[in-house]
């Protein structure tokens, strides 16, 4: 298949996930777009309709949907970022590292579940739990020698989980109509010459961050990368140039972020994937169950605790996806900056602390059967 027949094919795969987020939207949940298109896509490809006449590749969409997405969402929190940030993290840095590790305590007891209950071995079970993301769990996994499938898959269920209900709850628990629209006083959405002009330049500038992102080892690049080149040409450029760049950034690219963010993940899931697991995959929805509402309610204590306001609170700690929280970050009207912070901080947690704990327990449980064998 030529690169444009599959570009039309996913186009079209994309366009109709996305009608069904339009749909949603009208229910007035704020983050419907990206719900509606996850759950539409995510039927798309596990039933694959033949009247689409889509040759349904068995990764999902390319990758480079997921990558538009997260460069909209770059760029968006990229003129946000500000000093409140640093300071937020300041007063609060402690609450922030305890509800991190206790993140990743809850993993391993999901983790734990799993293993004791189901026929993975303990790297599968441990990393199918860990909070990282599925850019970066699977690869490591299969470094130790894990069941990278099996892995991808749970990574995958949790995201999808964690994306559907935490901003469901979210929605009706507190909902501000004007926050969510996306909007940020720091972009226009007045069409403007010298606005476009800066709204291409950004575009340039993402660009150069992915890159800057990829040298530098980021998780998803495209998003870390283009944030951090954005907020720093921006907060350079009334002191460089005596001039505040404003970009033309209307709420619909936020939109445009969902449907495609949506799409990409709900594209993963295809009916194959499910066979010969189902035991597994029960007992691995439930080890989900059990650390996304572990971590829900952390949040909300931290949130009475602190002055971290209480949508920030549960995105910036829910184990779900940095690109899916931050999207529903900006959506809903959170603090962004500090939602993506925290999860960048804890997808790093979980990358150095994780596997050499996991590789030192499979030590001790070979180490365990052998003596046990030999003893017999």
């Amino acid at each position: 298949m030529s690169k444009r027949n599959e570009f039309t094919e996913t186009a079209l795969c994309v366009v109709i996930s996305g009608t069904g987020g339009f749909l949603l939207s009208f229910t007035g949940l704020p983050v419907g777009w990206m719900i509606g298109t996850l759950l539409t896509a995510t039927l798309l490809f596990i039933f694959k309709p033949k009247i689409l006449k889509v040759s349904f590749n068995q990764k999902g969409i390319p990758k480079y949907w997921m990558a538009i997405g997260q460069c909209i969402l770059g760029i968006e929190l990229g003129q946000k970022v500000n000093d409140s940030v640093y300071y937020i993290f300041l007063e609060n840095w402690l609450t922030i590292t305890i509800m991190l590790l206790l993140s990743i305590i809850f993993s391993l007891v999901s983790g734990l579940i799993v293993w004791k209950f189901s026929d993975l071995d303990m790297l599968t079970s441990f990393f199918s739990t860990a909070p990282g993301g599925l850019s970066t769990i699977p690869g490591i996994a299969e470094e130790l020698g894990a069941n990278t499938g099996v892995v991808s898959i749970a990574q995958t269920i949790r995201i999808f989980l964690v994306v559907l209900f935490i901003p469901l709850c979210l929605s009706f628990w507190v909902i501000h109509p004007i926050e969510a629209t996306g909007h940020t006083d720091l972009a226009s959405n007045t069409f403007q010459g010298e606005h476009l002009l800066t709204t291409a330049l950004f575009l340039g500038i993402a660009c150069l961050g992915y890159f800057l992102g990829v040298l530098l080892k980021f998780p998803a690049p495209w998003l870390l990368g283009s944030m951090v080149a954005i907020a720093i040409v921006k907060s350079s450029s009334s002191v460089v140039i005596g001039y505040q760049l404003v970009a033309w950034w209307p709420p619909e690219l936020i939109i445009l972020s969902q449907v495609v963010i949506g799409a990409s993940i709900g594209s993963r899931f295809q009916k194959e994937m499910f066979k010969g697991l189902k035991k597994t995959l029960a007992i691995s929805f439930l080890s989900t169950i059990f650390l996304i509402v572990s971590m829900f309610f952390c949040s909300v204590i931290t949130a009475r605790i602190t002055e971290l306001s209480f949508t920030t609170s549960v995105l910036a700690f829910a184990p779900g996806g940095i690109a899916e929280m931050t999207t529903t970050a900006v959506v809903l009207g959170a603090d962004s900056t500090l939602v993506v912070a925290v999860q960048v901080l804890r997808v790093i947690s979980v990358c150095v602390i994780l596997p050499p704990f996991f590789k030192l327990l499979n030590y001790w449980n070979i180490k365990k059967r052998r003596h046990s064998q030999a003893s017999a």
